[in-house]
């Protein structure tokens, strides 16, 4: 009978911890498979825009040079997807290839050798022939995106995290304290009388202290969400940046265009005067060879409809909220736990449930959360120098991506390493070079179709040429501390 009643507290006891992990796992869950699907069918919809749109407006010059913008669209996708890229790098190139293609179509009576157009492009800071577009727009989809990825790797980081914790294995002394708590009354008779409140919230603290020492990293971790979505509905709203993209990148087509001359003069003199074509090899005049069309955007009514059938705004909105009541989980689980009717007598009923005794009150203080607090626990036996190692993980991870949340907040790109079926690579990093950044570990996040991906984190901060020096020194004091020994 003791048996059988030893296995049902254990099963009693993870069920409660499960459904409260449960509710909180899927929120995040559901919350990620939003965003993921609202970030993905946002970037569909500007390239369909632009596309629409550049196809009325410049019509045969843009469908011979189509591939130069879906280029753009699928980098800012495998961004997103994989982080691969890096983002600075990649609309440096998008630019440089657009002023090839645009300087050879306002000069199509000159032929341009592949060492010309190099020439060419070493001139693009100095006479910023796009006006002022490619910074801002660099500037604005670099933070934007860097947002919007973190924000979605936050939120499955967190749905892995409670996903891991949840899956509680009790000890013995925890299944002793259970069953005691749980059917030992039983024996008394008192068969409906419930343990007291406190009684189980001390058996709960002892069976749940490695869970407790999850609540400083989850808060701060929670914390750095909620700055990241303020970001995101303020200057960092992907929305808001790839919505009018098409019309930035027209303005920019226009900027090329009404300053070609002065570009194209300035060019010559500083690559020199380029070869005239055949007078029967020149195919088109210029004026048959620029873009003749101001380009028109969409009216408001005309656009697509909104990624996802909804806006980032409702979905910041909505996830601030889960993760407000998200703060402080794991300090309150074992209070949750016990305001479960199947677990205890509610906290007004203090005089008439068990005790672990009798039918009377429960007289002793209720202890801390975490490990360190369990020494002086009078119901559960708990060994606090050995910290749990799942749960030792999971607070690294928790660390590792706050510190990445944080970056994405100050606008800083990203390292993030993600290993999938697909494809596996370093993120861009580009956004420390000028201010001291804090100490980076590499964490094995999840793939962009929601699997879990080992969350084994490691310190990024250290070459690997330093570990091996330290462990060769390491060894040799070994050595010497034997020999002295013997």
């Amino acid at each position: 009978m003791e048996e059988k009643y030893s296995l049902q507290s254990k099963e009693d006891f993870k069920s409660v911890v499960s459904e409260q992990c449960n509710h909180l796992q899927a929120v995040f869950a559901s919350r990620y498979k939003k965003f993921d699907e609202f970030f993905k069918e946002l970037l569909e919809n500007a390239e369909k825009s632009l596309n629409d749109m550049f196809v009325k407006t410049y019509g045969h010059l843009y469908m011979q040079n189509s591939e130069l913008f879906k280029d753009l669209f699928e980098e800012l996708k495998r961004y997103y997807v994989a982080g691969n890229v890096n983002l600075e790098e990649m609309l440096n190139d998008f630019w440089a290839r657009l002023l090839e293609r645009m300087f050879r179509l306002v000069n199509s009576q000159y032929h341009f050798t592949d060492e010309y157009l190099e020439c060419v492009s070493k001139y693009t800071e100095q006479l910023k022939p796009f006006g002022d577009v490619p910074r801002k727009l660099k500037l604005q989809v670099t933070r934007a995106f860097v947002a919007a990825r973190t924000f979605a790797q936050g939120l499955a980081v967190a749905r892995d995290v409670v996903s891991k914790v949840s899956v509680v294995n009790p000890t013995t002394q925890c299944t002793h304290a259970l069953v005691k708590m749980m059917y030992c009354s039983h024996c008394q008779g008192l068969v409906t009388v419930k343990p007291c409140y406190n009684y189980c919230s001390n058996i709960m603290r002892g069976c749940l202290a490695n869970q407790g020492d999850l609540d400083l990293e989850w808060n701060n971790f929670i914390d750095a969400m909620l700055m990241v979505a303020e970001r995101l509905e303020g200057p960092f709203n992907i929305e808001s940046v790839m919505d009018p993209i098409d019309v930035k990148i027209s303005d920019a087509i226009m900027n090329m265009q009404e300053n070609s001359v002065q570009v194209s003069q300035k060019v010559f003199q500083g690559c020199g005067p380029p070869k005239p074509l055949p007078a029967g090899r020149i195919s088109r005049s210029i004026s048959e060879g620029t873009f003749s069309a101001r380009f028109r955007p969409f009216h408001p009514e005309e656009r697509p409809t909104t990624a996802a059938g909804t806006s980032l705004d409702r979905l910041v909105t909505d996830v601030k909220e889960k993760l407000k009541q998200a703060k402080k989980f794991w300090s309150s689980l074992p209070s949750s736990v016990c305001n479960d009717e199947r677990m205890a007598a509610g906290s007004g009923n203090e005089d008439d449930c068990w005790n672990g005794k009798g039918q009377s009150r429960y007289l002793f203080a209720v202890t801390g959360n975490g490990l360190a607090n369990q020494g002086n626990n009078p119901e559960v036996q708990v060994d606090t120098s050995k910290p749990d190692i799942l749960i030792l993980r999971q607070v690294m991870a928790l660390r590792v991506m706050t510190s990445k949340m944080k970056n994405a907040y100050n606008g800083n790109d990203v390292d993030f390493f993600d290993i999938s079926d697909e494809s596996s690579g370093e993120g861009s990093g580009s956004g420390c070079e000028s201010q001291q950044c804090p100490s980076e570990f590499e964490y094995n996040a999840t793939d962009h179709s929601g699997k879990s991906a080992n969350d084994k984190a490691s310190s990024a901060g250290v070459p690997t040429g330093a570990w091996a020096y330290l462990l060769t020194v390491f060894c040799i004091l070994s050595l010497v501390m034997q020999r002295e020994w013997r």
